[in-house]
């Protein structure tokens, strides 16, 4: 059955999945930190130095992105990927079938009057986010809503830390083909050959709608990662000397994480008129 997370400062819902399975969602940022199906090995990646503190960012886990990607599209807003992971989101429903189907959902609010005065942006919306946890699959939905009376643009992501065997041996198939923006170099418009490996910091913005898939030797399994409303994935590695830079990021955690993001940012922001909404979509299923 699912229950209060008591031996954490953040406040939350957890649950135990048949014999070795856990699911964990934090109110802060309605954030994913765990899912662990059952005879399985963790999929959602966690650093164990993370801060777990009232409005201070979860290193791990599924962070919502809103209403800005990174430092935003001038480049200079703060905090980084907007306010929408460090508030305290309303849960506004938990489902639980664990003994007949093994299955959680827990679904969760914020709108204006709970984030407060948020100068760059100080916009009418209501959030909506739902987290389905399945032995076979997570899935992730995050609503926008404009319920005010002018045109709202943002940008948003699901910044899906993924737990790996070892990064250096993945390979990321999907991508070929598809043109992205190297954050790293700084270059535009470069196109992916081949399968993605990872060799070296790793930051890029990829123009693409579709399903990838994670393979992994090191722990003998494939993650299939599919979604809808997404203009961009994101793929992201800290590497070596960026991971020991980050206080809330062990030295050597870099080799068993990627972040796989489903997103709308940079030259793809999402605009709402009034009484319009965005779904925005992510699926991540254990092969």
């Amino acid at each position: 059955m699912a229950h209060e997370i008591t031996d954490n400062p953040l406040r939350g819902v957890e649950a135990a999945q048949g014999q070795s399975g856990h699911y964990g969602i934090f109110d802060q940022g309605a954030q994913v930190w765990s899912w662990r199906p059952d005879g399985a090995e963790p999929v959602i990646w966690m650093s164990e130095k993370s801060w777990f503190a009232d409005s201070q960012p979860i290193r791990g886990g599924v962070p919502i992105c809103f209403p800005w990607f990174g430092p935003g599209r001038s480049g200079d807003l703060q905090p980084l990927h907007g306010f929408g992971r460090l508030q305290t989101w309303h849960m506004s429903n938990v489902k639980d079938t664990l003994d007949r189907d093994g299955r959680l959902i827990v679904e969760y609010t914020l709108d204006e009057s709970m984030s407060g005065d948020q100068p760059n942006w100080p916009q009418r919306y209501e959030a909506w986010f739902r987290a389905k946890f399945t032995p076979e699959y997570l899935g992730l939905e995050l609503q926008i809503d404009n319920v005010g009376d002018e045109d709202i643009t943002f940008d948003e992501a699901l910044h899906t830390y993924l737990r790996v065997g070892d990064v250096t041996k993945i390979s990321i198939s999907g991508l070929d083909g598809a043109t992205y923006f190297d954050k790293v170099t700084g270059e535009e418009g470069q196109v992916q050959s081949g399968d993605l490996t990872v060799a070296g910091e790793t930051d890029r913005v990829y123009e693409s709608t579709g399903e990838v898939t994670i393979h992994d030797p090191a722990l003998g399994r494939d993650l299939v990662i599919t979604k809808s409303g997404s203009a961009n994935t994101v793929i992201w590695n800290p590497w070596i000397d960026k991971a020991a830079a980050m206080p809330d990021f062990g030295d050597d955690e870099w080799q068993q994480m990627i972040c796989i993001e489903a997103a709308n940012a940079l030259g793809h922001p999402v605009t709402l008129r009034p009484g319009e909404s965005h779904h925005l979509k992510q699926r991540i299923t254990l092969a």
